[in-house]
């Protein structure tokens, strides 16, 4: 059937516009990976800083993603997402400027504030502009051009930063925000959704409690385990954690609804959602280093090595999307997360002593189908174990979820990696960071299991217990 049929010239702007906001804001989130290693070299940056340059962009993003949707519905979706796509814009020529690792990480925090908003408007209008017979094939599309951002990241950034320099991997954003801001106030309509009471407070608890908790696991190795510091930025994490929980309970309009969280399936996909993320982004914070490191990699060459691990993407994942319907999300989620984990304790393993690049490649590709396998499930057992009505408010929290487990895995990694004895012994410090890779990868698998059962006609198979009441 032709593409177009059906679609109008202004839901093609749609389509094309907000995937160009979306695909932008996602290849940020790797864009850095292979770069890491001229960053530290040219700003003289620690492993704690490069940890912070990664995590920064992601933990505002995650933050922030529940409140800028609801923002959207009440200001206006076109002109919230021109908004978020303005401020991301020049956030990335503050981080292509930054003189300094403290400058490009506060850069970088800005620049997650901008995707934060420009990620859930982008669904948000192209829902809008679409029939509910049409946004599957929008959406599709959609996804798959972000994936293709995100898979695509190191290799992109290695290529920019060898071809010209880390900074341009900035740059590149500029034009693009430059042109698409005046074209998407033209080109696309303005809608509105339901307004909603902004959670604040929710929001101001969530991410001090998230940031008290990550600067404990950051800052354990340097400072100390149970020095004053770490111990105090533990305890407040998990004192503001509880007050969340608190407030998010009695809330009327509550930012992440805890209700939700009775269905076990949609439990068990953001657990595996969550520890899927954790380990794949602290493996791709490590294993781009590792190849210029060990091999002597250029930023290039270092982002098309990691390719058999993150090109089976394209290949096993629509399969795997097939799957779901057949079998259930249940054997996906534990199969796929278990190759994963059976990759990264392979590669922790094959990194120890002399290694060839040939080495790793069976076990990169092992990981990358059980990623590839495991991320299409985990997603369709969090968003479809919940009621239609509840499915926007779904996606915004498994994003949110997801973020955050890439924020934990590369502080958690970072750390163990520092413990090991960082960049002066990196080989060993990289081994059990990878073998943490795989634990984590065991315990999504292990949440996967309490997703429900589907019988052979394709329906869950609920049990009291996941009632939503």
């Amino acid at each position: 059937m032709n593409s177009k049929i059906g679609t109008t010239g202004e839901q093609r702007w749609v389509l094309g516009l907000t995937s160009i906001g979306s695909v932008v804001v996602a290849l940020d989130v790797l864009v850095v990976a292979a770069a890491l290693t001229t960053i530290r070299q040219d700003l003289g940056a620690t492993v704690e800083q490069l940890e912070w340059t990664v995590n920064a962009y992601s933990l505002s993003f995650a933050m922030l993603l529940m409140t800028a949707a609801a923002i959207g519905d009440r200001w206006g979706r076109r002109r919230t997402f021109a908004a978020g796509l303005g401020l991301f814009t020049i956030a990335s020529i503050a981080c292509a400027l930054a003189p300094s690792v403290p400058l490009l990480i506060t850069a970088r925090t800005v620049q997650g504030v901008g995707a934060a908003v420009v990620m859930p408007l982008s669904m948000s209008l192209l829902g809008a502009a679409f029939p509910p017979e049409r946004r599957g094939w929008a959406i599709g599309i959609f996804s798959g051009l972000t994936g293709l951002a995100v898979l695509g990241g190191p290799m992109i950034g290695g290529a920019v930063t060898e071809g010209l320099a880390w900074q341009w991997i900035f740059w590149i954003n500029v034009p693009i925000g430059a042109i698409a801001i005046p074209l998407l106030l033209a080109k696309i309509p303005e809608s509105r959704g339901a307004v909603r009471q902004l959670d604040l407070r929710g929001a101001a608890l969530i991410t001090l409690a998230v940031l008290g908790i990550v600067w404990g696991v950051v800052r354990g190795a340097v400072a100390g385990w149970s020095s004053p510091e770490v111990l105090g930025s533990f305890v407040a994490g998990a004192l503001l954690l509880l007050g969340f929980l608190a407030w998010e309970n009695r809330a009327g309009q509550p930012m992440l609804p805890l209700r939700y969280f009775r269905s076990r399936a949609f439990s068990a996909g953001n657990a595996a959602g969550f520890f899927l993320t954790a380990a794949l982004f602290g493996a791709v914070f490590f294993l781009a280093q590792f190849m210029q490191a060990t091999f002597g990699s250029g930023p290039l060459k270092a982002g098309l090595q990691l390719l058999p691990w993150t090109a089976t993407l394209f290949l096993v994942a629509p399969i795997a999307g097939r799957l779901v319907d057949k079998i259930g999300e249940r054997p996906l989620v534990f199969t796929g997360l278990l190759l994963q984990a059976v990759g990264m304790f392979w590669i922790s393993q094959a990194s120890k002593g002399t290694v060839q690049y040939a080495d790793l490649v069976p076990a990169l590709i092992v990981a990358g189908c059980g990623v590839s396998l495991a991320m299409p499930a985990t997603q369709s057992a969090s968003i479809g174990s919940l009621p239609p009505e509840a499915v926007g408010m779904a996606s915004g929290i498994y994003a949110m979820m997801r973020q955050l487990g890439g924020v934990v895995g590369v502080a958690v990694l970072a750390a163990v990696f520092a413990a090991a004895g960082g960049y002066e012994s990196f080989e060993t410090g990289f081994a059990r960071a990878l073998a943490v890779c795989g634990v984590l990868s065991l315990l999504g698998a292990l949440a996967g299991l309490g997703i429900a059962v589907r019988r052979s006609t394709g329906v869950v198979v609920l049990e009291p217990a996941e009632e939503l009441g």
